[in-house]
């Protein structure tokens, strides 16, 4: 248990109106700063399926095109356990503070500079790979984001029972960067019309600059953490954190990994692929899915903190096994309804879709973030997050287009989406649940 020592820096120590002031601020920047980086992240991947194939790889045929665009696409996936593992180890090392103004730069600029890189018709294939390095850095950045903006919050919360509920706020983050994205793609594709593809797309990338602002003027004003603090007065900080949690908790990492297979691969498909799968492939309007998208994301300003706050009540893992279950079932309900290409279809289809997928996003920041013990736990719980990046939604895109390639089928990718159903829910099932337990403890004390 906890000793004395510990117990006197802990949240509980604090006066309670400085305490709830503080959470709040915690829970503010960090659900603002991960709404900036996912909007970051997520404008790519929405240009990548509309109009990345065409500027950067037009010589090749639609499908190839789209193919070669999400590769691209796939490469962020592959910086983000590169920035969980470098970003972890600061945030476990100097504190969650600085490490998140880092991550914010390093995905703030690196989206900024998208917006200037020169097309196929421009520089040739140099433009992909510029393309190519700035989606590396925007991955980097958000690799180390996760992680600290979940503990930012987390490890605020004062009581056992709500900190599901004040996790689940920095996972907000995807559905608001998610509309903040689409609405902002809607609003200049609107604007720019047939000049969309010459200039229009560029204009959201050069906005992000604004949001990097904002996000740092908040989080420069926020403390650090008291869990970290603690470790910090008993002299707790690790010289190699990532070493130590690889060597120590190395079935966490593996288990986050997994637990995320049916959350992070159907997200994916159902927010980056659909765009080219309803375009080109069943010739539906542009407008439409980034309307049925935006809408969707709205669902999940309600859905997300819901679970959250369902996970502590009935506990993270239940609520997780539930979520993936429904997931399974739901990809053939998904192309069901998008198959029959009637809008109104759809767009039902589309906005329902990240429901399943809330189910476990809601309660996974808590489920991952508490199995890790506190002097370990930037580094493991960002591992393990970011390790699904290149199992889970790095590929889903790649895979479910070369499925259809291969099968002209939206049935076979719904079976994918069930496979990934199945790893999560065994995943889930040997996940440690430390629902209402202390988490400011270290986990080897005993």
């Amino acid at each position: 248990m906890a000793n004395a020592a510990t117990q006197g820096t802990m949240p509980g120590m604090l006066p309670a109106s400085e305490h709830s002031a503080q959470l709040r601020k915690a829970v503010i920047a960090a659900t603002i700063g991960t709404t900036i980086e996912w909007y970051d992240f997520f404008i790519y991947g929405t240009a990548a399926g509309l109009i990345f194939g065409k500027l950067y790889f037009p010589h090749e045929d639609p499908l190839t095109a789209t193919l070669a665009a999400f590769g691209t696409y796939f490469i962020g996936f592959i910086g983000r356990p590169i920035g969980a593992a470098i970003f972890g180890h600061y945030g476990d090392r100097i504190g969650r503070k600085a490490t998140l103004i880092a991550t914010l730069l390093c995905m703030g600029i690196a989206t900024f500079l998208i917006a200037f890189v020169p097309t196929y018709a421009s520089i040739g294939i140099w433009g992909a790979v510029i393309l190519t390095v700035l989606r590396m850095l925007q991955g980097i950045g958000v690799g180390g984001e996760w992680g600290g903006s979940v503990l930012l919050a987390m490890e605020w919360s004062r009581t056992h029972g709500q900190r599901g509920l004040v996790a689940s706020w920095p996972q907000f983050g995807v559905p608001s960067g998610l509309f903040l994205s689409n609405l902002v793609i809607l609003a200049v594709s609107a604007w720019s019309g047939d000049q969309f593809a010459t200039w229009g797309w560029r204009v959201p990338f050069a906005l992000s600059i604004i949001l990097v602002g904002i996000g740092l003027w908040i989080r420069l004003g926020i403390l650090e953490t008291p869990v970290f603090q603690a470790l910090l007065d008993r002299n707790k900080i690790e010289k190699a954190p990532i070493v130590e949690v690889i060597k120590r908790q190395p079935r966490e990492i593996i288990l986050s990994a997994f637990l995320r297979m049916a959350e992070q691969a159907p997200f994916y498909i159902f927010t980056a692929f659909v765009f080219a799968y309803a375009t080109v492939t069943l010739h539906m309007s542009r407008d439409l899915i980034l309307a049925a998208v935006l809408v969707g994301s709205c669902v999940s300003f309600v859905t997300i903190p819901l679970s959250g706050h369902i996970s502590d009540r009935i506990g993270r893992r239940k609520m997780y096994l539930i979520g993936a279950v429904v997931t399974g079932i739901f990809g053939f309900i998904y192309f069901g309804l998008v198959d029959t290409a009637l809008p109104v279809l759809v767009f039902i289809a589309i906005v329902l879709s990240l429901v399943p997928h809330d189910m476990m996003y809601g309660p996974q920041a808590a489920l991952i973030a508490e199995a890790f013990t506190p002097r370990l736990r930037y580094s493991g719980s960002s591992l393990g997050y970011q390790l699904a990046s290149i199992i889970a939604g790095g590929p889903a895109p790649l895979i479910a287009t070369a499925l259809f390639a291969r099968y002209h089928s939206g049935y076979v990718i719904s079976v994918y989406i069930a496979l990934c159903a199945v790893v999560s829910v065994i995943a889930a099932a040997m996940m440690p649940d430390y629902t209402g337990q202390d988490i400011s403890r270290e986990y080897d004390e005993e």
